[in-house]
């Protein structure tokens, strides 16, 4: 139970609107919308700052860098966990699904890497039920269907366990994400540190593992998020009849489709078009692949993801507020569109009934500075 909390003379992000008035939070959930520039006694007076849904992300790898913050390192997971969710916090996320990496490699000595989804789920779900998170955590099983032990980890998981999303990716190289072999090179070689002199021999090795495990893979994975109940994403289509097949799965969501045609292809279909913010930030993809910024002008764009930069999340919104005239369309993709298309109906919107889950932010030269968080009527930044 919280204290009642008055946010006065606010330019509230609403659904289809955006107006200067009061958002009363009472007990978690949002009790009062109110038209006006006058501040109660009591009340905080924003200052004219803009009040805007929680932000709600699908698909983050952050996690990831607060367990491993160099090469080789494995930090404390308890501490990684809470640093995380403090940052997500600070950046104006209230509710997260963490993507962890379900299926590894256990062979071709240095290029292995391990297992580790279980046990990271299960120290997410204790820190979330011991009280340690500020935001609403979920969980996102990333599918590497280009690995050796997808299946077998897949099992480890039941319905208990509330797995939000399954996404089904696939890492092989000289497609899809990893299309262009020259940034592929870069990557592997440089943020992994693999040797130049070996990659041929690495490409080979992934293409190797995929002719044999692949097939049985995507259908694992298929079969997993329909056993799990989480919605199915489907993650790098490149092609039409990639988004076909993607369709034909049963999927919903589309993470970060890499052409034109991709993205089309999800729109005829009524797949949901994720794209990253940092992508949208930067002005293009580090992979080579299609700008965000160009399907956003072609209506191909419906939800954001943070990506690698939690930060991003606000910026990317904004962005897209002035580039299309209108903010509530702009706030949409990070708050009502995800929340929406994983079906959670509880947030997501400025709405009486609907979870306190709010941010208070300026823009100052086109760059969102965030003032407060609130999770369930908690200010948690």
């Amino acid at each position: 139970m919280t204290q009642d909390i008055l946010l006065s003379n606010a330019s509230l992000i609403l659904k289809d609107e955006v107006i200067t008035g009061t958002l009363h939070l009472r007990e978690g959930l949002i009790a009062g919308i109110t038209r006006g520039g006058g501040v109660p006694e009591g009340a905080v007076d924003c200052q004219g700052d803009m009040l805007a849904p929680g932000l709600v992300e699908l698909h983050t790898d952050n996690l990831e860098r607060h367990l491993s913050p160099r090469p080789k390192v494995d930090w404390p997971h308890g501490a990684a966990i809470v640093a995380h969710d403090r940052e997500l916090a600070g950046a104006g996320i209230t509710t997260v699904f963490d993507a962890i990496r379900v299926g590894s490699i256990v062979s071709g000595g240095q290029r292995r890497y391990g297992k580790y989804a279980r046990r990271m789920a299960d120290e997410i779900i204790a820190m979330r039920a011991a009280g340690a998170l500020r935001i609403s955590h979920h969980i996102h099983l990333r599918a590497e269907t280009c690995s050796e032990t997808l299946v077998e980890e897949l099992a480890e998981f039941d319905p208990r366990d509330r797995i939000g999303i399954v996404s089904m990716m696939d890492h092989t190289p000289g497609q899809r994400q990893f299309s262009d072999m020259g940034k592929y090179k870069d990557y592997v070689c440089g943020k992994h540190g693999l040797p130049a002199d070996e990659f041929e021999d690495y490409v080979a090795f992934l293409r190797g593992i995929h002719a044999e495990y692949g097939a049985k893979h995507e259908a694992a994975t298929v079969a997993a998020a329909r056993k799990l109940g989480a919605t199915l994403a489907s993650h790098d289509d490149t092609t039409a009849t990639q988004v076909a097949a993607s369709h034909a799965h049963g999927v919903t969501l589309a993470e970060f489709p890499t052409t034109i045609e991709a993205a089309n292809a999800c729109r005829q279909l009524g797949l949901l078009t994720i794209m990253g913010a940092p992508n949208l930030v930067r002005g293009g993809s580090h992979s080579g692949n299609v700008a965000a910024a160009e399907l956003a002008g072609r209506d191909r764009l419906d939800i954001l993801s943070s990506d690698y930069v939690p930060a991003s999340l606000l910026m990317g919104a904004v962005r897209l507020a002035q580039m299309w005239g209108d903010y509530p369309r702009g706030m949409a993709t990070v708050s009502a569109a995800p929340a929406r298309a994983v079906g959670l109906t509880d947030r997501g919107v400025l709405a009486v009934g609907l979870r306190a889950d709010v941010i208070r932010f300026a823009v100052i030269d086109d760059t969102p500075v965030l003032r407060g968080t609130w999770s369930a009527g908690v200010q948690v930044s």
